[in-house]
């Protein structure tokens, strides 16, 4: 079952990973190794996680890749379910 309005995982990392360490989004791409300014795209969720940043979620703050990339992919299902009707494509005809 899906869950309902899952959160964006930038906002998980900025709530779970990066204010309990008091880490600032600079100290903490920098430990990354990404930019400062992908760093903040994700935090205020205007980007997703990728899987190279998946990976690199798991290595600084624990977790799994799956665990990071599943949140992702939860938040975009619901996002583009909200959208469906919007989509308009007919169903093929196997005969």
């Amino acid at each position: 079952m899906a869950m309902h309005n899952p959160p964006h995982p930038g906002g998980i990392v900025r709530r779970q990973c990066l204010e309990p360490l008091a880490l600032s989004v600079t100290d903490a791409a920098k430990h990354l190794g990404i930019s400062r300014q992908s760093l903040s795209e994700l935090v205020n969720e205007r980007a997703g996680v990728s899987v190279d940043m998946a990976i690199r979620l798991s290595k600084a703050f624990g977790s799994t890749p799956d665990t990071w990339l599943g949140m992702q992919m939860a938040f975009d299902l619901w996002q583009a379910r909200g959208r469906m009707d919007e989509i308009k494509v007919e169903r093929f005809d196997a005969g």
